[in-house]
């Protein structure tokens, strides 16, 4: 059903007020040592992309406990299969964040199991999981069955969205879960069943706008943390990203629908997830927008699309599974182009890889390749995503 401009207008400013967290997050919530992301950005005055005297200063403290190759663990979210796996790789790497998939153990999803895995890590640890609802629903078995964006769109009220994604959103934290990879905010008209289809709330973005911010209010009053995707625009994409290449309309058609909904909520609190997407007159030939460094530019900076600077953390969509990717480049070779390109987090589907990844960041760092000022940055960014206690 389709709103009127009051509501949402209304919905922005709810949002604006809330001031917080993206697949997920909150106002201002204390800080935690869990993972569980703080609803606020930082207000600090910091270069969005490399970081500055002041944002170190303040967090000096928290980086000084890890080492370099601890920091450049933080800035991984890998999948795990089960309680053994999310106990090695953490123990041993000190990863970020893990992924809760479908080939997941279900019996991680409670906070006897998880609690102990949080333990090993020296810097609160991200437990994320896809769940937007329909059939992208990973808690499903454990928190009931959410209907899709779209048909959320056409039956029930921003409020109401509000109300149950309220609900959902504590089922999730409850099980331990810290970040949500929702909501979608992909405009697309695109039939059901293609790969955003129904995903999508809507083809007007105006819509989309009025959902997804309602679903990060929810996200951020509970303190699980959002993330909107998938940046630039997937709506409109050429294909499956999971099989191939996948080509948008150029950057100039993507102005006045795909990039409206990131444009109206990039000051949410959600962080962002950035697609394996080639757009013209944006993208590098064989460079989608998840390694691009104009692509993190333009998120970082908002002025090529009329959007307020994002200083949140930005996450890559998966490196390790979807062919996009995986046609082009090893997993260390694309971990390292999306670090190297601006994003603070690198995902990918398993943990086999991380020494071998860990083991080029080292090199890429000590090369300068990737600016050591770079990965503080990002490293702080992503504790103040996950409350941690920086002391200012």
């Amino acid at each position: 059903m389709r709103k009127s401009p009051v509501v949402v207008f209304a919905v922005l400013a709810a949002v604006a007020t809330a001031c917080s967290g993206g697949s997920s997050t909150e106002t201002t919530p204390a800080a935690s040592s869990s993972g569980a992301p703080a609803s606020a950005q930082s207000t600090d005055a910091t270069s969005p992309v490399t970081g500055t005297p002041a944002q170190s200063a303040c967090g000096a403290d928290y980086l000084a406990k890890l080492t370099q190759r601890e920091k450049l663990a933080q800035l991984l979210t890998v999948g795990i299969t089960g309680a053994a796996d999310a106990t090695n790789v953490v123990s041993t790497e000190q990863v970020g964040g893990i992924f809760i998939g479908s080939w997941t153990d279900p019996g991680l999803l409670n906070n006897t199991q998880l609690d102990a895995v949080k333990a090993l890590a020296k810097a609160p640890l991200m437990v994320t999981i896809d769940e937007e609802g329909g059939r992208v629903s990973r808690a499903k078995n454990l928190i009931g069955v959410a209907p899709s964006a779209r048909e959320i769109a056409q039956t029930q009220t921003p409020e109401q969205h509000y109300q149950n994604t309220l609900v959902r959103s504590k089922a999730l934290k409850d099980l331990g879960v810290t970040v949500d990879f929702a909501p979608d905010v992909d405009v697309s008209s695109q039939p059901a069943d293609s790969v955003i289809g129904d995903r999508s709330y809507s083809d007007d973005p105006q819509v989309v706008t009025e959902f997804a911010g309602a679903y990060i209010r929810a996200s951020n009053e509970v303190g699980l943390g959002a993330v909107m995707k998938h940046f630039p625009g997937h709506g409109s994409g050429s294909g499956d990203s999971h099989t191939g290449a996948v080509r948008t309309p150029p950057l100039s058609e993507l102005q006045n629908k795909d990039l409206v909904p990131f444009r109206n909520l990039v000051n949410s609190g959600a962080a962002v997830m950035v697609g394996h997407l080639d757009v013209p007159g944006l993208t590098e030939p064989d460079v989608p927008a998840s390694i691009s460094p104009a692509v993190m530019s333009l998120l970082r900076e908002g002025t090529g699309y009329g959007a307020p600077p994002f200083d949140g953390p930005i996450f890559t969509d998966d490196l390790g599974g979807m062919a996009a990717i995986t046609a082009r480049m090893s997993i260390a070779d694309a971990v390292e182009a999306a670090l190297v390109a601006g994003a603070d987090n690198a995902l990918w589907i398993s943990t086999d890889a991380v020494p071998q990844v860990l083991d080029r960041l080292e090199q890429s760092v000590a090369s300068g390749k990737l600016p050591a000022d770079r990965v503080d940055a990002s490293v702080l960014r992503m504790a103040r995503y996950k409350g941690a206690p920086l002391g200012c």
